[in-house]
């Protein structure tokens, strides 16, 4: 699934919607809800999701490369193997989110919140 720009737009309603392995590069999903979603092996590299709402989201394997995520709330999501290379975390809710084997080099995670049922990738523990 490839999908362009102007097809979404900021604020939309995608919760629970079968987006695995779709390519949302560089889109403006700021606002959104996609709680619950299915984005499994989806490429969200330059993606904006500032205050998106992925509750309990599946984004097993995507790549959020340079995404933003600031105030996003990601509490519950599955962030196994996920790129979130300069990614930018600020502010984002990662209450009781599995990011084990994610690839945290250089995310920017001030003023994230966690939890002690967070689970961070072995060695990385954010201050």
């Amino acid at each position: 699934m490839i999908v362009k720009n102007y097809e979404i737009k900021p604020d939309a309603y995608l919760r629970g919607a079968g987006l695995n392995r779709a390519k949302l590069n560089g889109v403006d999903l700021r606002g959104s809800n996609l709680s619950k979603a299915n984005l499994k092996g989806a490429n969200l590299r330059d993606t904006n999701l500032n205050r998106a709402n992925l509750n309990g989201a599946d984004l097993t394997g995507a790549n959020l490369f340079q995404a933003q995520l600031q105030a996003a709330n990601l509490s519950d999501a599955k962030l196994v193997e996920v790129n979130l290379v300069q990614a930018c975390l600020r502010g984002t809710n990662l209450r009781n989110a599995n990011l084990s084997d994610a690839d945290l080099d250089t995310t920017q995670l001030n003023g994230a919140i966690w939890n002690d049922k967070t689970i961070f990738p072995k060695g990385t523990f954010p201050t």
